[in-house]
């Protein structure tokens, strides 16, 4: 039992995490490589940072040759994980986004690429055409009513996709639902959102596994410690001027995932966080303890 809304999306992502921990040259690979890949979205929810009148819009989209690099530094470990287009932004309102979803199919061909949006955009036809491109499964998260729901659903059939393809996330749930999500202040940058969510006090004592399973990777080639750092507050490097290994296992985040690993957010973003983070991720914590014991 939980205490707090748990997205039903959750225990699927948890499941394909738990899967997909690959021990490649001696270490866990990440399971979920996430690419925030423009600076902008066409929605300002209330529960997302991005209500905030001072949160930046900026339109400027991930460069090809980014996306191209991500995937050959992968490949070098025959990356199977989930790669994911979701981050702080709208994915589909890149126009290359078809060719971004080709690119990393055509170079990690055992990838699972995922992809979150609001579906304002889609249609049958676009639809299709991320599939034919080589995306696995499409999350839509649906913000207005569930007669939209139906709709995007039923759109979903008539692209003839498995179940397995799709995920309609049901976020136009009232505030006592938590509006369908499982929330949390992202790093104490919910103080200014429509819907307020405060900075922690003090850092709390809660284990977060997040480093452990996740590289987050945003369109200027920053990657961050967390999905969940919006603020930025915390980049552990540039894949523009670093490799992905480089990055991963630097000292940055080996750091960070031995301190949250046991509970201690002593550290900004952490320290203001109130993110649940141990819900999926164990079993790459156990993997990263057993490699610093030998």
């Amino acid at each position: 039992m939980t205490d707090f809304f748990l997205d039903p999306a959750i225990n699927r992502k948890s499941r394909i995490v738990n899967s997909t921990l690959d021990i490649k040259q001696g270490w866990p690979l990440p399971s979920v490589v996430e690419i925030s890949e423009s600076g902008t979205c066409n929605r300002k929810c209330v529960f997302c940072p991005r209500s905030a009148e001072d949160f930046p819009d900026v339109k400027e989209f991930i460069e090809p040759a980014l996306i191209r690099k991500i995937a050959l530094e992968l490949a070098e470990f025959d990356y199977s994980g989930i790669f994911l287009f979701s981050g702080f932004v709208e994915p589909m309102l890149d126009r290359e986004i078809y060719d971004h979803v080709n690119t990393i199919h055509s170079i990690l061909p055992q990838a699972k690429i995922e992809m979150v949006t609001n579906g304002d955009v889609l249609d049958t036809d676009r639809l299709i055409r991320l599939f034919d491109a080589g995306l696995s499964t499409i999350l839509i998260s649906v913000y207005d009513s569930p007669e939209d729901a139906d709709r995007f659903s039923n759109m979903c059939k008539a692209a003839n996709l498995r179940s397995d393809q799709y995920v309609i996330r049901h976020r136009y749930l009232s505030e006592t639902e938590s509006f369908g999500i499982t929330l949390n202040n992202r790093a104490g940058m919910m103080e200014k959102a429509a819907f307020v969510i405060k900075k922690t006090p003090q850092a709390i004592h809660a284990a977060c596994h997040y480093p452990h399973y996740t590289f987050f990777m945003d369109y200027l080639g920053d990657v961050l410690m967390c999905p969940h750092d919006w603020g930025k507050r915390k980049i552990m490097g540039n894949l523009k001027a670093q490799s992905f290994k480089e990055i991963w296992l630097g000292q940055g985040f080996l750091t960070v995932r031995e301190s949250l690993a046991k509970g201690s957010r002593g550290f900004v973003p952490c320290n203001v966080c109130d993110v649940k983070g141990s819900l999926m991720g164990k079993e790459h914590v156990r993997a990263w303890e057993e490699i610093k014991a030998r």
